[in-house]
């Protein structure tokens, strides 16, 4: 079992940028698929980024070239580097683990636990 905390959420102008981190605990973090996903009010939660243990990665297609995805095992996090924010980019995201070993797991049904969300708000 692994608990996730996010951080690093806040209020951005349009074009800014944001780092978030998500610190897991537990000794197996490396052996777990991570994800970030978002929702915004009234809406799905969606898939945002994904990274694997070895570091493969997969994007929405909403945020490739802006947003990247990385992990530290040694740290135990996982960060979402957020670039050129837009104010579609608004929501609360969530940090994610998944025990999929093949594949890339893009559903929310697919990750068993998750973190308690941190607020992006971009501005315009």
């Amino acid at each position: 079992q692994v608990q996730l905390v996010e951080s690093g959420g806040g209020l951005v102008q349009a074009g800014g940028s944001l780092r978030l981190s998500c610190a897991a605990s537990g000794r197996t973090f490396s052996s777990y698929y991570m994800g970030w996903f978002r929702q915004a009010p009234g809406k799905e939660r969606d898939f945002v980024a994904g990274i694997s243990w070895s570091g493969g990665t997969t994007y929405a297609d909403s945020v490739k070239g802006r947003f990247t995805i990385s992990r530290d095992n040694t740290e135990n996090t996982v960060y979402l580097q957020m670039n050129s924010l837009r104010p579609e980019d608004t929501a609360v995201y969530y940090c994610a683990a998944s025990v999929r070993r093949l594949g890339v797991p893009l559903s929310r049904y697919e990750y068993p636990y998750w973190g308690q969300g941190t607020q992006v708000t971009v501005s315009s």
